[in-house]
């Protein structure tokens, strides 16, 4: 991350660990299933797939997640063959994201999905650390890539905001809606410079007819009442109150910035034909929590779930002040409880496949 930040959601296995909260990214990928499963019949139409088959899962992250779409994947890509009579090509899996994410856990559960492979074709495993807005792969390498959950997350902070000292979430309601439009703007600036980014460098590495699978949250563009609504803002809602209460300098909430960013479907789909490497196979707009079990949506398991993503990021701003974090999630926990609907609820799930231009 070039403006410093490390980011990573919270490692290990535990009560507050991404492992152990990440049901409604569970339920995103899920969604993506019958997209995989289209991707790896194209390849067989449109590419070379006899001997080998590469693909990989971009912002994999750790957990029972990290293994979800590259599974979907290789499970296709053997029914395909028994269906149609073809030998199995070797398969590679490379798992790729930032350098501070818990490789450690992805090591382990690769080495166990490995050993499930073996009566059904070999199989091999690789970790890829490393900023998916950088070139990652040889070129005319890959032929499958997927990601789920990670492309909301910039490269850094739109540059402007931090020069000029404009808080994401001013104090003041009436400044904080007048600079609104601004800021998203700012933020939606570097989300097609990113994007572009990483679709030409994609393009590059991808074989010719290569495929590409991609999730992320966004806004509806039919709706001009959540044109300005962003994933941050629930992080940003319970700090705010917390810094009205004294519990956190409200100096440094100002100072605290994000690299956090959901498009729109619309968004979406013109940088994706501004940038001419990719035809689009299909855009699909969900629900952010359609497929979600009722249960798994409490105040408490939504705070938990916002904690295993953000608390890395607050404590690297904020350091350890006694008894933050825990009222960083009871915060939410209370709103949630009195407000069931926040604004970040209708934020919706973007899922988009394309195919490499030849």
């Amino acid at each position: 991350m070039s403006s410093g930040q490390s980011l990573h959601m919270n490692r290990g296995e535990g009560e507050a660990s991404y492992a152990r909260n990440s049901t409604t990214q569970n339920a995103g990928q899920n969604r993506m299933k019958h997209l995989i499963q289209e991707a790896i019949t194209n390849l067989w139409k449109n590419t070379n797939t006899h001997k080998n088959v590469v693909i990989a899962d971009l912002g994999c992250s750790a957990g029972p997640n990290a293994l979800t779409l590259v599974k979907t994947a290789v499970d296709a890509t053997f029914h395909h063959c028994s269906d149609h009579k073809k030998i199995v090509p070797e398969i590679s899996v490379l798992l790729n994201d930032l350098l501070d994410n818990d490789f450690n856990d992805v090591a382990k559960r690769l080495h166990a999905f490995q050993q499930s492979t073996q009566d059904f074709g070999p199989v091999v495993t690789a970790i890829v650390p490393g900023s998916f807005y950088k070139k990652l792969f040889t070129s005319n390498s890959v032929n499958l890539v997927l990601s789920s959950h990670s492309l909301n997350w910039l490269s850094q902070v739109p540059e402007d905001l931090k020069k000029s000292r404009i808080p994401v979430y001013d104090k003041d309601e009436g400044l904080r809606k007048a600079r609104r439009a601004f800021v998203v703007q700012a933020f939606s600036q570097q989300f097609r410079k990113d994007f572009t980014i990483f679709l030409n460098t994609r393009a590059k590495e991808l074989v010719p007819s290569g495929q590409m699978v991609l999730s992320m949250v966004g806004r509806p563009s039919s709706d001009t009442a959540y044109q300005s609504v962003q994933p941050w803002d629930f992080l940003f809602v319970p700090l705010n109150d917390m810094a009205s209460r004294g519990v956190i300098s409200r100096d440094m909430l100002d100072s605290f910035y994000i690299p956090l960013y959901g498009p729109s479907d619309k968004e979406l789909m013109e940088i994706i034909q501004d940038e001419g490497s990719f035809e689009i196979n299909n855009i699909e707009v969900h629900e952010q929590m359609s497929g979600v079990d009722k249960g798994m949506q409490t105040p408490k398991i939504r705070a938990f779930a916002a904690r295993a993503a953000f608390e890395p990021t607050i404590i690297q701003h904020f350091g350890r002040p006694e008894g933050v974090i825990d009222e960083f999630v009871g915060t939410i926990e209370r709103q949630l409880s009195h407000v069931p609907a926040s604004p970040a609820d209708s934020l919706l799930f973007l899922c988009v496949s394309l195919t490499k231009r030849e």
